[in-house]
């Protein structure tokens, strides 16, 4: 995926229905997003992708119907009420077939924005460090132990003895490559920070 690309560029592209590259670079973008987003409100791998297909669907058919203006809001929040409503659409069919089988109804869903709106930012944050990572693999000469490092005691929680036993490296350079991998990543973090928050104004 062409991370460069901005929301207002992937965005007119959108607007050629046979620009396939645009459509799929939104695609790429948002999809993981609204996966995260789908499973941290409680639904199953299986649920969670219909919910991600069908809210990106419904968001480009009702780009392409001109319903979407970004003058009124912002592209993260018509992405998060689609994807609200698909979700509480498993939960009610849940529910029905909890309440036929003579089973108690009662399921929890997140409904207040506020608390969608945190779920979603911390999905599109984990995407990003994701991606951001994929960068750095890529375009740097960061070692990959030292990115693996990174990872095991930063996004899996892992100890330090732990990850210097598994990667045979010393508890001094695990900290060492924590703080090295750190630094690079910021500024990768931030530049994608911007090209996403694009559509937050």
């Amino acid at each position: 995926m062409d991370i460069e690309r901005t929301t207002t560029s992937l965005l007119e592209g959108l607007f050629d229905t046979d620009n396939e590259i645009a459509w799929s670079h939104f695609d790429a973008r948002y999809r993981p997003i609204v996966l995260g987003f789908a499973r941290k409100m409680g639904l199953n791998e299986v649920d969670a992708s219909e919910v991600a297909q069908e809210t990106i669907v419904q968001f480009l058919k009702e780009y392409k119907e001109g319903k979407y203006d970004r003058e009124r809001g912002r592209l993260r929040s018509w992405l998060i009420g689609i994807a609200r409503f698909r979700v509480a659409g498993v939960y009610r069919t849940k529910s029905n077939k909890r309440e036929y089988r003579g089973e108690s109804a009662m399921i929890t869903l997140p409904t207040e924005e506020v608390e969608c709106e945190s779920i979603w930012n911390i999905e599109r944050r984990t995407v990003i460090l994701q991606q951001a990572l994929q960068e750095l693999r890529t375009h740097s000469k960061a070692s990959d132990k030292t990115i693996q490092a990174f990872e095991m005691l930063v996004l899996n929680k892992m100890p330090v003895s732990t990850v210097a036993e598994n990667l045979e490296m010393s508890s001094q350079e695990v900290y060492l490559a924590k703080s090295r991998t750190a630094a690079r990543l910021k500024d990768i973090i931030d530049r994608f920070e911007l090209i996403y928050d694009e559509d937050a104004s």
